[in-house]
């Protein structure tokens, strides 16, 4: 069993308040992330679910039971850090098995834990080197191996893939998703990188200034943004947010449309701008275009054969039925899309 539940935690650092009054539920076996940009709170957060800091005020309840109180090792959790903090002199073997070393766990269970943990991260063929002689993203499946003889009732991530370059964080994204399916356990990862989060997550949790904005599916968020900044921040290139006359022709305030909802011509459009920048991906390309008459730069993203460069005249019409409708006070408005 892993299921957490937040119920109005407060966390303050003298008088400032980081975590204002939060309730939030982590099902058992669900993989959660909590994201949002630097300084939210997600970090913070997830030391208080681990016991790392002290609860200001509310309650911590894991499987059923009051944490609040409980320190670290009571908590049936383990945390995976950013750091791989792993042991230089030290085999893999013995990095892995050092918390069972600790708890004075017998020889024959902490070979089996081993086994099991190394066949499942792919490192039976490493356990007798260094992790000097292992590649980052290698000590990283060693330091989550460390978690896992645990056999704790969730684990726990804070950024672990910030240190690796970006061909590894894909690849051990891949590897900790296959992982979670392997072992059906809850797992509470915290990230600054939406991407990580959208591919990730059965369930994401915007943070902002120690609020949560919204908690949904991936694609929940991606659909149906609560606010602008859940619509900005979730979706890679960010939903181009408009205001002015184009809004109030949607009777909004804000109107939101993402870069692959937008059409892109050569000859006609409902608005016309210049490219600015264009960022070829191969099969994708993102033009920035300026001097559209809106007061906002607009993002698109085209099909990769599209050449046009900067400097290009180009004609753009979003599609009426994905533009989403925001208040002035930044919510969204009731009916789900506008048509135009």
């Amino acid at each position: 069993m892993g299921r957490i539940v937040l119920e109005k935690v407060v966390k303050r650092f003298g008088e400032a308040e980081v975590i204002p009054p939060l309730d939030l539920t982590i099902e058992d076996g669900e993989f959660t992330v909590f994201v949002g940009p630097s300084g939210c709170g997600k970090s913070t957060l997830l030391r208080l679910i681990a016991g790392l800091e002290d609860t200001t005020d509310g309650r911590i309840v894991i499987d059923g039971k009051d944490a609040t109180g409980l320190p670290p090792a009571k908590r049936g959790l383990a945390m995976v850090f950013q750091s791989y903090a792993l042991y230089p002199h030290m085999s893999v073997r013995k990095n892995i098995a050092f918390p069972m070393k600790m708890a004075g766990m017998d020889q024959a269970e902490q070979d089996r834990r081993i086994a099991k943990a190394a066949g499942a991260l792919n490192l039976t063929d490493y356990l007798d080197r260094k992790p000097g002689q292992l590649s980052g993203g290698q000590r990283q499946r060693v330091a989550i191996g460390r978690a896992i003889v645990r056999e704790p009732s969730a684990f726990l991530f804070d950024e672990p893939l910030s240190n690796l370059d970006a061909a590894l964080r894909v690849g051990m994204r891949m590897e900790i998703s296959e992982l979670h399916k392997k072992l059906a356990t809850t797992m509470v990862y915290v990230t600054h990188d939406q991407v990580e989060a959208m591919t990730m997550a059965d369930k994401i949790v915007v943070l902002r200034a120690g609020h949560v904005e919204q908690v949904g599916s991936p694609l929940e968020l991606y659909r149906t943004p609560r606010n602008t900044f859940v619509a900005s921040f979730i979706g890679s290139p960010k939903m181009n947010l408009i205001e002015g006359p184009e809004a109030a022709k949607h009777d909004a305030h804000t109107i939101g449309i993402r870069p692959e909802h937008i059409d892109v011509s050569s000859e006609s459009g409902l608005w016309s701008g210049v490219v600015g920048v264009a960022e070829h991906l191969g099969s994708d390309t993102f033009f920035h275009i300026h001097e559209t008459g809106l007061a906002e730069t607009i993002t698109v993203r085209a099909d990769g054969e599209v050449s046009l460069t900067h400097g290009d005249k180009i004609y753009l019409t979003p599609r009426p039925d994905v533009i989403h409708r925001f208040s002035a006070d930044g919510l969204r408005m009731k009916d789900e899309l506008a048509v135009a």
